[in-house]
């Protein structure tokens, strides 16, 4: 079994998708547009993002709204990356468990997301 597909509902896939891929530098989908917008990895996978009417954005840490998903990725440097990605959009929750070996932060459209240390 091969994973090949994430997908993340949201009220706006172009500016999420912009923002992953300028957070990541995977490639833009050709075929992306406002319903649905992708970014593609060198290996196959795809990263995609769906509009969703009504979209409510996870409430994190609480459950509220559940968080739905948790994406975490590997780092160099926790601060480097966190003040890049708060200056793309990202939001910094109040609440974060790992102390100096992760960050929480939160996409445009509130799905929270790990910053690991490799």
């Amino acid at each position: 079994m091969n994973l090949i597909a994430i997908t993340l509902d949201c009220p706006d896939p172009p500016a999420l998708a912009a923002f992953y891929q300028q957070a990541t530098g995977l490639e833009p989908h050709p075929r992306s547009d406002a319903e649905f917008a992708g970014l593609n990895r060198e290996d196959g996978l795809f990263l995609g993002f769906q509009r969703v009417d009504h979209y409510r954005a996870p409430s994190w840490p609480g459950q509220t709204v559940p968080q739905q998903l948790h994406l975490c990725f590997q780092v160099e440097d926790l601060d480097e990356v966190e003040a890049r990605l708060l200056e793309l959009g990202a939001g910094k929750p109040d609440h974060q468990p790992n102390g100096d070996s992760a960050r929480v932060l939160t996409d445009p459209a509130g799905h929270p997301f790990c910053l690991t240390l490799k």
